[in-house]
């Protein structure tokens, strides 16, 4: 089947939707509209006849069968629109006369009941009629009264009926048509509204949307505004990690810059090797900023899948510590999401992880857990540890233990505020042996 290119906007999808739908809901009206009308129309005429019948019994019955003395001619046929023939051993009388050729047959017709006659030409009469043959007795006299309409009057009327009702069903499309429109038009005002938001948004005006919106429009806004804090929380997140490296590395690159530029005084060997370990020391700094900010990755906003990611960190790990071992404990089905942002867990578990590796003697390990709603984090390292009474300063911005190990406090600091914006708790213990436990519960 070929493809059918949708609508570009939100109006003419719904209109391609509706309108057909609409229209095939007009014509279905219209065809049941006929059928009933059609079957109605039929029902109440033999009504009407089988009462006009009962009419002339009664009459018949009240002169005692004398149908001479009754008003004959055209009366029954002027007054109730209807053919009549009456029949008495004595006489037969049919009204208009133009119709006997059609009631004649129809007196000698031997059941009662109603009765369709059609394809009978006769002058001045019609060829389609609907007759209700009555007989009864009257003192002992048989009598026999039919009673006959001409449906080819009926179908007229029904036909114009049914033409004025195809025509309100055209002007009943039109207006259904005018009311979609207008009602899609003023459905679209949020959106019009927040388009607005969005251009002042991008313009700086504003920096949040609070324009109002429709419940359902209200969860969107909300994303939109969690991803705008989260944003501005990475932000002055880099800004902060970029004000800290340049702090560390202002100072020995000014120092060496100053032995550099003192064209009068000799380099010695030994203050040669205190300038090279100085480089290597900025370079060890700038490699872990980088390798960080690799650990994050380029995602932003999507949910994350701990299995995988955890994977594939361990797999870089593996790399960077090729003598260590970087494992990996989980129950967990490969493809488990978490409520959190693969950014933030790609960070969380980076810096945990090339913490752990920088200083354990051998093994690193990660431990993924969930239960319920609960979400649980653990790496351990066999390294030398931390004292207990520095435990509780682990994760403060700049802090570092050991200062002879490369970095500026930001890894832990870093996690720390991630937790705290998915309103986890982070706890520092002592591993099995003497190494760092790191455990995050969300």
């Amino acid at each position: 089947m070929p493809n059918v290119k949708r609508p570009a906007s939100v109006k003419g999808m719904l209109l391609v939707l509706l309108l057909p739908a609409g229209i095939a809901l007009m014509g279905v009206a219209w065809f049941v509209h006929g059928l009933l009308l059609d079957r109605m129309s039929r029902e109440f005429l033999e009504s009407r006849l089988k009462d006009e019948a009962a009419f002339l019994e009664h009459q018949i019955r009240e002169v005692r069968g004398q149908v001479e003395t009754l008003q004959t001619g055209d009366y029954f046929q002027d007054v109730f629109h209807h053919a009549f023939a009456i029949r008495t051993p004595d006489r037969t009388i049919i009204s208009p006369k133009a119709w006997e050729p059609l009631l004649a047959p129809l007196i000698n017709h031997e059941q009662n009941g109603t009765l369709r006659l059609e394809g009978r030409q006769a002058p001045d009469s019609p060829s389609d009629i609907l007759a209700y043959r009555h007989s009864f007795q009257v003192n002992g006299s048989p009598i026999v009264v039919v009673v006959s309409e001409d449906l080819e009057a009926l179908k007229r009327s029904q036909a114009e009926l049914h033409a004025w009702t195809a025509v309100v069903s055209v002007l009943l499309i039109a207006l259904l048509v005018a009311v979609i429109w207008f009602g899609i038009t003023l459905s679209l005002r949020p959106v019009v509204t927040l388009k607005a938001a969005l251009k002042r948004l991008q313009d700086g005006e504003i920096s949040r949307i609070n324009a109002p919106s429709p419940e359902e429009f209200q969860p969107l806004v909300m994303q939109l505004n969690q991803l705008l804090d989260s944003l501005d929380k990475r932000l002055v997140r880099s800004r902060e990690a970029l004000a800290n490296l340049s702090h560390s590395v202002k100072t020995p690159i000014a120092a060496v810059r100053q032995i550099l530029e003192d064209m009068d005084r000799p380099l010695p060997s030994d203050l040669r090797i205190q300038m090279a370990a100085r480089l290597s020391d900025i370079d060890r700094q700038l490699e872990a900023e980088m390798r960080r900010s690799r650990f994050a990755g380029p995602q932003v906003g999507k949910s994350a899948y701990p299995v995988k990611q955890a994977r594939d960190l361990l797999w870089m790990l593996g790399r960077l510590y090729p003598e260590k071992s970087f494992e990996l404990s989980s129950s967990l089905p490969e493809d488990t999401r978490w409520p959190i942002e693969e950014h933030d867990l790609n960070e969380v578990l980076g810096n945990l992880l090339d913490n752990a590796g920088k200083w354990s003697s051998r093994c690193v390990e990660l431990s993924l857990k969930q239960d319920n709603n609960s979400r649980q984090i653990v790496v351990s390292d066999d390294g030398p540890g931390v004292n207990g009474d520095d435990l509780s300063s682990l994760g403060q911005r700049g802090l570092r233990l050991d200062e002879q190990t490369p970095g500026h406090g930001l890894g832990l600091a870093i996690v720390r505020e991630i937790v705290a914006r998915y309103e986890g708790n982070i706890s520092f213990s002592t591993g099995p042996g003497s190494g760092l436990r790191v455990t995050i519960e969300f």
